[in-house]
């Protein structure tokens, strides 16, 4: 059965706004958007919404709930995230470290990496328990007591990871032509390894001591 349509317009605002919002998922489409272009941007924003499916899932079938009442699984997801990300920045690092001097850009390896965007940017949202606690306050809120609660959700699930793929790509392509510039003054195709593994680093970090 369909949520409420009247609450329908609430709920698309407040799904913009949150969309819009900073977050981990937005540093990546941002930085890889700007560093290696539209598609790359949009490949992390297909991820990100797949991750938004399976979140939509997961809460219809009471995981959000069981989180909530069992901190210790949050905390498990959280620092696997954590050393996921840890280990994404290491080995940008390691690649930025062995090819820094080099004086053309490493197209394979470049098109190697895209080849694991969908999934990157699918563990990225996935592996944070905030995430799906998030979906399992957020759905609830808009839905009716008079209703089938499971199917509610799926619908407004799908409508949010929607409306984030759709701003998700406007961001891919406004942080891709501004990579364009950028690229056009500075030498960033050498340096993106190395900012990328300082990134993921940067988001280890965050996961691991946020509560």
């Amino acid at each position: 059965m369909m949520p409420e349509l009247t609450i329908l317009p609430l709920f698309l605002i407040t799904t913009l706004l949150l969309a819009i919002s900073p977050g981990p998922d937005l540093v990546l489409i941002s930085a890889y958007s700007s560093g290696q272009g539209f598609m790359s941007g949009a490949r992390i924003a297909l991820g990100i919404f797949l991750a938004g499916i399976v979140q939509t899932l997961a809460v219809a079938l009471g995981l959000g709930q069981l989180m909530q009442q069992f901190p210790p699984i949050v905390t498990a997801i959280k620092l696997l995230g954590a050393l996921y990300l840890a280990w994404l920045g290491a080995i940008m690092l390691k690649s930025w470290w062995v090819n820094k001097n080099a004086t053309t850009i490493n197209t394979n390896h470049h098109e190697n990496m895209n080849r694991g965007l969908v999934l990157k940017g699918f563990l990225n949202n996935l592996m944070n328990p905030k995430a799906l606690l998030f979906f399992s306050v957020f759905l609830v809120q808009f839905t009716q007591v008079n209703a089938s609660l499971t199917s509610q959700i799926l619908i407004l699930g799908v409508l949010l990871s929607t409306v984030v793929l759709s701003v998700n790509l406007i961001f891919a392509i406004s942080f891709s032509k501004l990579g364009k510039v950028l690229a056009g003054r500075f030498r960033l195709g050498h340096h993106f390894d190395g900012v990328l593994g300082a990134l993921f680093l940067a988001l280890a970090a965050r996961l691991a001591i946020s509560k």
